[in-house]
C-alpha cells in the first residue's frame, strides 16, 4: 500500500515536471526566461524546452504593432493660448528583453514623452501655425520618440496628431475671419463675372456694330454696281433707240415737207418748260431742212416749194387769247406765223394746222 502511494506520488510529480518543462510560445510573441532570478534566454514562437524549477518564464511580450491614442493634452502656443492636441502613436516591440527590464511600463513612458514633446514643438509656434502644421508635429514627435523609445526596445511607426482644439474664442473668431474671407472670394467671383460679362456684351455690339457697317457698305457697293449697270444698260438701250431712229429715218428717205410737219407738231410740246416763253424759228428753216435731208443716204434733192412747203424765213412768236397779235408789234415782210386758237403754242396742243406759204 505504501509502495501504491509512493509510485502515484512519483508519476503526479513527474507530470508536473513535464508540465514545467514543455512551454508553447504563439506567433508573434516572446516569452522572457528567467534561471534562478536573473535573465536566461528569450523563447520565441513554437515549442521550446526549459528546466523545470530552475527557469521560469517572466512575461510574454507582443510582438505586433500596437496603435495606442493617448487623452487629449493641454499645451501652452508661443502667443499664450491654450490648445488641447489630442495624439495617436503606433509603435512595434523589437526587444523583448530590453522591453521587460530597461523600462517598467513602456506604454505609460510612451504617453508621458509624448505629452512632453509637445510641449517642446508647439511651445514655439503661435496658434495659427499650430492648426496648419499637423504633419510638421507628427514629424518632430515621431523623430523624438524614436531616440527616446531605441533604449526601451521598441521602435515607433508614425505619431498622428488627431485633432487639434482652439479656444471657442478662438474658434469664433476664426469662424467670423472664415466666413469674411468667403465673403470677400464671393464679392469678387461676382464682380469678376459682371466684368466679363460686360466685357463679352461689348465685344458683342463691337463685333455687331463691325458687321453691320461692313453689311452697309457692300450693300452700297452693290448698290452703286446695280445703279452703274442699269445706266449703262439704259445708255445702250438709247443708243440702240437712236440708231434704229436714224436708220428708220434713212431707209424712209423723208423730204423737208416731212421734216417740216413733225418739227412744228414738236413745237408745243417743246413750249410746255416754265422757261419757254417766246421760240425763235430760224430764216433759213427750208434750207436747213434741206441740209438734213441732204445728210440721210440715198435722199431726194429738194426741188423747189411745194405745196405746204415752208417759207425761207419767218418767226414764230406766242400771240394772245383769241390768235391775235398783241398791240406794239409789227409784222415783218416775208415771214409766217403759225395760228393756234384757244391757246399759246407753250400752253397745249396745236388745234389748227399751220398755214405755210
Amino acid at each position: 500500500m505504501e509502495a501504491l502511494v509512493a509510485a502515484l506520488v512519483i508519476v503526479v510529480v513527474a507530470v508536473f515536471a513535464v508540465h514545467r518543462m514543455v512551454r508553447v510560445v504563439p506567433h508573434a510573441t516572446a516569452g522572457v526566461v528567467e534561471r534562478l532570478g536573473r535573465y536566461h534566454r528569450t523563447l520565441g514562437p513554437g515549442l521550446n524546452l526549459v528546466v523545470p524549477f530552475i527557469d521560469r518564464i517572466k512575461d510574454m511580450v507582443d510582438l505586433r504593432e500596437q496603435v495606442v491614442a493617448f487623452p487629449p493634452q493641454a499645451v501652452v502656443t508661443s502667443d499664450n493660448l491654450v490648445v488641447s492636441v489630442d495624439t495617436a502613436v503606433s509603435f512595434q516591440v523589437t526587444d523583448a528583453r530590453a522591453a521587460t527590464y530597461e523600462i517598467a511600463n513602456f506604454l505609460v513612458a510612451v504617453e508621458q514623452f509624448v505629452a512632453t514633446t509637445l510641449c517642446d514643438v508647439i511651445g514655439g509656434m503661435d496658434v495659427d501655425r499650430v492648426l496648419g502644421s499637423r504633419e510638421e508635429i507628427g514629424a518632430e514627435l515621431r523623430r523624438a520618440l524614436d531616440d527616446a523609445a531605441g533604449g526601451w526596445g521598441l521602435r515607433v511607426g508614425r505619431v498622428e496628431v488627431k485633432t487639434i482644439d482652439p479656444p471657442v474664442s478662438i474658434q469664433e473668431a476664426m469662424e467670423r475671419h472664415s466666413r469674411a474671407d468667403h465673403d470677400r472670394r464671393a464679392a469678387l467671383l461676382a464682380a469678376e463675372g459682371e466684368k466679363q460679362a460686360a466685357v463679352l456684351a461689348a465685344e458683342g455690339r463691337r463685333k455687331a456694330a463691325v458687321l453691320a457697317a461692313r453689311g452697309e457698305a457692300e450693300a452700297t457697293v452693290l448698290k452703286a454696281r446695280a445703279d452703274a449697270e442699269a445706266r449703262a444698260t439704259r445708255a445702250r438701250a438709247e443708243a440702240d433707240a437712236i440708231d434704229m431712229l436714224f436708220r428708220a429715218a434713212r431707209d424712209g428717205r423723208p423730204d423737208p415737207e416731212l421734216l417740216a410737219h413733225e418739227y412744228l407738231r414738236a413745237l408745243p410740246e417743246l413750249a410746255k418748260g416754265d422757261a419757254g416763253k417766246l421760240w425763235i424759228v430760224p430764216p433759213d428753216l427750208r434750207r436747213t431742212l434741206e441740209s438734213l435731208a441732204d445728210l440721210l443716204p440715198d435722199g431726194d434733192e429738194p426741188s423747189g416749194e411745194s405745196d405746204g412747203g415752208v417759207p425761207s424765213g419767218g418767226s414764230v412768236r406766242e400771240d394772245g387769247p383769241g390768235g391775235h397779235r398783241p398791240s406794239g408789234e409789227e409784222e415783218v415782210p416775208g415771214t409766217w406765223e403759225p395760228s393756234v386758237k384757244g391757246t399759246s403754242v407753250k400752253g397745249g396742243p396745236v388745234k389748227d394746222t399751220p398755214a405755210i406759204g
